[in-house]
């Protein structure tokens, strides 16, 4: 009887197999390299765009004429990690953007001056803090922008003392600077378009924090206090054109934040927008000049826009009509006559258009990735999961094409099943094209992403259900979750895997060691090993937030906080590895020391469990560089189709075109073994 149904249960998944087997198998490159143009801006003016696309490889700014973006020319010529963030200045003839040489964090401010093409870098690479006697990596942040002040911008530096970011007016022009604001030990400021300090945060020993205002005599009052309950919940955004109402989203006195105003003369507080399930983001549109709010959004399991002006939500309904995606504003013109909008869909790049408000007229411009168009990507689907305590867990998965016959949402049988862990974990993911689901979906595994418990955008409560709960309930959460999975008929017990990385890393770790019989295999991107050497080589710029973490982690100042963390420690139960585990990190990541995985491979090899270890000596805090990325998804998907059994594509050269190295572990995946060594 026994071998009847052991036949009847291999022909169904032979069956299944089959059916998914003829779905194309869809390379990496188009997956995970880089996009064919992304992040387009158009200049205030309205008569230029910008974006980023490759050059020989490498993302640089391409500018052109706004009517014609095909015609657009490189302006950058970066040759290593490609330039990530950049931005119009107000002059209309210069850009500026902000690199990362080694990805340390060690952000450098440059300017092109489109004119005579030259690119200035404005901030310095390094410093020598007075009396220290030695020279630190300075980290540059832009504080502020304003349309009246075309040829200055803010920036916050910490070259006088690594833990703390003073406030600069710096000249886009030559690279002067003055100080504004020095910085006493505060989290950081918020200015106004006239570049004044209105407003600073300061932790308070409770781990909440307080907004000061400058006093004419050069000192601070309490402005307000807002309790740990609402630290990330509540904060002030911007001011109105005049300067006298402040735009906060808050949550004090409720759950979910909500966008306020206050009257800054008259001391009158108003809701402009709310949503009780979700918290009001800081993705708010002020008018360019005039201040006033227009529309804010919130996400529950999709995105949802609060309109404060009809004319605004008249134009809303219009580009609606184009597309069922989630709809942003990435780009306005300084009068607010024209817009650069996209389009997020779940199975196909992200789309462009340029909106002219003026003529009401729509013209698309590109798309992320014409290489996606037109292949079999899957759904993803939104669900609510409950916690075993009770909690709504806002989750997303996608099944592969051709597994759900029926199209119920449900596979025809259970699938092996990868658990995708956000990092963060303050952070949140999001309905909409996730290539890493894409990716697992078309080599035939489930994927599911879970907003476990201090995921953002739920309200404080389900924020402050996490403290102290790293390695607890949040690891909790997403066991409840694969158990949902296996009772839904999405997941085969027996074969799901658990990859994340920085604190989706570390989730994994905690998987492999906390629960080794729910896992066949694990995946560690900048995973902390161990919780109290992690908060004690924090970077020293995330000094002023100490007591938050001692609040929200635990508190490795003290022996009875040591104690509670080296429990919640996955360095410290690698006898409980039972399942194969690959652990990746980056030589240069200022976040989370190499140290963290070093230690807990060099215990895995002392304890005579398999371990295969990944090194980027060229890479930080994730894996940024295209040859490196290809090397990781290679690695990775041969890894997993050698525990769960999905398909993979040859690893072929990419591992020739990184830097990556593998001390360990190699032979552990044979075909990556063959890759190295072919004879």
């Amino acid at each position: 009887m026994e071998s009847i149904i052991v036949a009847i249960v291999a022909g169904l998944c032979a069956s299944q197999t089959s059916a998914q087997s003829k779905v194309q198998l869809i390379s990496r490159e188009v997956f995970f390299a880089n996009p064919d143009r992304t992040n387009p801006l158009i200049s205030p003016d309205g008569t230029k765009i910008s974006y980023l696309a490759p050059v020989n490889g490498v993302m640089n700014v391409w500018v052109g004429p706004i009517d014609d973006p095909d015609a657009a020319r490189p302006v950058t010529h970066d040759m290593r990690r490609g330039i990530r963030v950049y931005f119009w200045a107000y002059t209309n003839k210069h850009l500026l953007y902000l690199q990362d040489p080694s990805g340390g964090e060690n952000w450098v401010v440059h300017a092109i001056n489109l004119s005579t093409a030259k690119t200035k870098a404005l901030t310095p690479t390094s410093a020598t803090r007075p009396g220290a006697g030695h020279s630190h990596k300075v980290t540059a942040r832009i504080q502020r922008v304003s349309h009246k002040f075309p040829y200055e911008i803010l920036v916050g530096l910490n070259d006088r003392d690594p833990a703390r970011h003073d406030i600069y007016r710096l000249s886009i022009a030559t690279g002067e600077r003055t100080l504004v604001q020095r910085n006493d030990g505060f989290l950081g400021f918020l200015t106004d378009d006239e570049y004044d300090v209105r407003l600073a945060a300061r932790l308070t020993p409770d781990g909440g924090s307080e907004l000061l205002m400058p006093t004419p005599d050069g000192n601070w009052h309490q402005f307000a206090k807002i309790p740990m309950q609402d630290m990330f919940t509540t904060s002030p955004i911007d001011f109105n054109e005049s300067g006298t109402v402040l735009y906060m989203v808050d949550s004090r006195g409720r759950n979910t934040a909500a966008l306020t105003s206050l009257n800054l003369e008259t001391g009158e507080s108003k809701i402009l927008a709310k949503d009780y399930r979700a918290d009001i983001t800081d993705d708010l549109l002020l008018h360019p000049t005039k201040k006033f709010p227009q529309a804010v959004s919130s996400t529950y399991t999709r995105k949802k826009w609060h309109f404060l002006d009809p004319v605004l939500e008249d134009d809303f309904n219009m580009l609606r009509e184009i597309a069922d995606g989630e709809l942003s504003i990435n780009s306005r013109t300084l009068d607010d006559s024209r817009w650069i909008v996209s389009f997020e869909l779940d199975n196909g790049p992200v789309r462009y258009y340029h909106f002219d408000r003026t003529q009401k007229k729509i013209r698309f411009l590109f798309a992320s990735r014409s290489a996606l168009d037109g292949l079999p990507l899957a759904t993803m689907h939104p669900i609510v999961i409950k916690s075993r305590d009770g909690l709504n867990l806002v989750s997303y998965y996608t099944l592969p094409v051709g597994a759900d016959s029926d199209f119920d949402g449900r596979p025809d049988q259970p699938l092996p099943m990868v658990l995708n862990v956000h990092g963060g974990p303050w952070w949140r993911d999001a309905w909409g094209y996730d290539s890493w689901h894409q990716w697992l979906a078309n080599r035939g595994y489930a994927v599911l992403s879970v907003n476990f418990r201090g995921s953002t955008g739920f309200g404080k409560n389900f924020i402050n259900a996490a403290n102290r709960e790293w390695g607890g309930r949040m690891h909790d959460d997403l066991i409840d979750a694969v158990q949902w999975a296996i009772d839904e008929g999405i997941a085969d017990a027996d074969r799901v895997a658990i990859m994340g990385g920085s604190y989706g890393g570390y989730a994994a770790l905690v998987g492999m060691t906390f629960t080794p019989d729910v896992f066949a295999c694990g995946t560690a991107v900048v995973g902390p090993s161990n919780l109290v050497s992690f908060l004690q080589t924090i970077p020293r710029s995330w000094d002023p937030n100490a007591q938050m973490w001692a609040t929200r982690v635990g508190d490795h100042r003290t022996a009875d906080g040591r104690s509670f963390l080296q429990q919640r420690s996955p360095l410290n139960f690698v006898d409980q590895i039972k399942r194969p585990l690959m652990i990746v990190h980056g030589a240069n990541d200022p976040r989370v020391n190499q140290g963290e995985s070093d230690r807990i491979v060099s215990a895995m090899q002392q304890n005579n469990v398999p371990v295969t270890y990944l090194i980027y000596p060229d890479e930080g805090h994730g894996i940024a560089r295209p040859a490196n990325r290809m090397a990781f998804f290679a690695v990775a998907e041969a890894f997993l189709a050698e525990h769960l059994g999905g398909r993979y594509e040859p690893i072929g050269d990419d591992l020739d075109r990184s830097r990556l190295m593998i001390p360990v572990g190699a032979g552990e995946i044979p075909s990556v073994q063959t890759a190295i060594a072919p004879d």
